[in-house]
């Protein structure tokens, strides 16, 4: 790792002697430039910001004390080695009180001076690392926070419009476009029926280790979301303004993900993309899109493109999927009256569908009941022999009066386990227990889901009907009063304080707090303190 240094003196021959002399090549240090006063100076520590400065402190124009006035004043973080002479000894400890490292008299002593670089070039090199490691950590941080959050907006949990959400550092959500790309596993329900829950963990964990790494040699700000059992969300982020995205762009990324997984996990995917640029907003519209896309695509491999206008010429049936959604969304919300609200209405609606076509009607139905039988075992609302079992009806149900037998013994076996399941109100109250006892553990959807028993989907679906808010807001909220209420009370640092409500990063507790209150946590404690005593 090489280190930047500038060398500033007025006197040529010092100048020279200090590029000839010292082995800056063997102590991997680079020369960037050299000056003859302070005015100089200046102009090249704004073009190269050098690490090191070597500088006299007597010159005409701008001596070296105005110059460390001003390089200070820029915000430079530069190491400084002053070159002085004995009569300027006084100026020299003045300048080690302005943030010099270190000083030298002339006529300098060569020898003393490349022992005095290197360790100044060691501490630069320790702290540049230092630094890189830091925002390593801060990368992850953020991009752990970020998964969490899209995952609330994208399955439509949350309007994504809140004001503490760390979406990016310096754009606004509603500056912020994307691409999506939905990865389906083929065959994936009737496939891994009869596998364990290890099992199938395995392989999803395999698979979104392939999603994340297949499109790194793009540079792209992306995020992988699993949405459900054997099927992810790539999430692309772009600039609206910067944006500049081909049909022909997202297709290669489609191709190199498909590629990755065969290679890989040694299993085949199919990919429906919108190329976008779709708003924060309009990410749950566009899942639900192009699930419904996918779910239509009978053959394996599939790279089919999307938009909303070509959806309406892929799927027909628009109005009945609207009717499955409010079944899955009763079921979900274990709302028996809205099951059945919405399977009366498809049966109205089938019969209709079926005086047109019935191979039409009779295909859209087994689609219905693969898509079912996903979310069900996502809810956990059927068991491994049950699952098993309407697998075996599904193979020899001919008609539409067969297959909807079966969405009506699907739905009845929903009921039945969502009555004998723990009380929704019993496991919130629990996990909001789980949660005020962990506040300052990085605490996730995953680690509480598991806890209390129940999956990550499951849980998802509660927490936002009991509490009204997505785990990610409800979680960010407790920890920001409490962080503001130990501000105000305690005498503890500002990274303390993050430490002790989940935040291991001083930076990211700082952003989150600033959006969250409109001020940075110190800014917050002057003015909240308490006025002192007047007695």
């Amino acid at each position: 790792m090489n280190v930047k240094a500038l060398l500033i003196d007025d006197e040529v021959h010092i100048l020279n002697n200090l590029k000839i002399v010292i082995p800056w090549e063997d102590m991997q240090v680079e020369i960037i430039g050299t000056a003859r006063n302070g005015a100089e100076a200046l102009d090249l520590v704004r073009l190269h910001e050098p690490d090191l400065i070597l500088c006299d402190i007597r010159m005409p124009v701008m001596d070296g004390m105005e110059f460390l006035r001003e390089v200070r004043k820029m915000g430079s973080e530069s190491e400084v080695l002053m070159l002085t002479g004995y009569q300027e000894f006084e100026y020299a400890r003045i300048a080690l009180q302005h943030g010099v490292r270190d000083y030298i008299l002339k006529p300098i002593n060569y020898e003393e001076l490349e022992d005095i670089v290197r360790k100044i070039s060691d501490i630069i090199r320790s702290r540049k690392m230092e630094k890189t490691m830091a925002e390593r950590r801060w990368g992850k941080v953020i991009s752990l926070a970020y998964e969490k959050m899209m995952f609330d907006v994208i399955m439509g949990f949350t309007s994504g419009n809140a004001s503490y959400f760390m979406v990016d550092d310096e754009y606004q959500s509603d500056q912020l476009v994307y691409t999506v790309l939905l990865v389906d596993l083929d065959g994936y329900a009737q496939r891994t029926v009869s596998w364990t829950d290890n099992e199938r963990k395995l392989w999803n964990f395999a698979v979104r280790n392939v999603l994340q790494d297949a499109l790194q040699d793009d540079w792209l700000k992306y995020a992988v979301l699993q949405t459900r059992e054997g099927e992810w969300c790539v999430l692309l982020q772009f600039y609206k303004e910067r944006y500049d995205i081909t049909e022909t762009d997202v297709e290669r990324w489609a191709t190199t993900i498909q590629q990755a997984v065969k290679e890989h996990v040694k299993m085949t995917v199919s990919l429906a993309w919108d190329s976008g640029p779709i708003p924060m907003l309009g990410l749950a519209a566009t899942y639900k899109r192009l699930q419904r896309v996918l779910l239509l695509q009978s053959e394996v491999e599939q790279l089919v493109p999307v938009d909303e206008s070509s959806t309406a010429r892929q799927v027909a049936m628009v109005s009945q999927w609207q009717l499955v959604e409010e079944i899955v969304s009763g079921m979900k919300q274990n709302d028996r009256q809205k099951v059945e609200h919405g399977l009366h209405d498809l049966q109205s609606s089938l019969l209709l569908m079926s005086e047109q076509s019935i191979v039409r009607a009779e295909q859209f139905l087994q689609y219905v009941i693969i898509h079912l039988l996903r979310e069900m075992r996502e809810l956990e609302l059927l068991t491994t022999q049950e699952e098993e079992n309407m697998w075996n009806k599904l193979q020899y149900c001919v008609s539409v009066k067969d297959l909807l037998t079966v969405i009506t013994q699907l739905l009845a076996q929903t009921n039945e386990h969502a009555m004998n399941k723990k009380s929704s109100e019993m496991l919130m109250i629990s996990a909001k227990d789980y949660i005020q006892r962990n506040l300052s553990s990085d605490i996730g959807i995953d680690e509480i889901a598991d806890y209390l028993g129940i999956s990550c989907s499951y849980f998802s679906l509660l927490f936002k009907n009991h509490f009204g808010e997505t785990f990610v807001e409800f979680v960010t909220k407790q920890r920001m009063e409490l962080a503001k209420s130990m501000l105000i009370m305690t005498d503890k640092s500002i990274t303390q304080v993050g430490h002790l409500v989940g935040y291991a990063e001083r930076r990211y507790f700082s952003k989150v707090f600033q959006k969250y209150t409109g001020m940075t946590p110190s800014e917050f404690r002057e003015k909240e303190a308490p006025a002192p005593s007047q007695d």
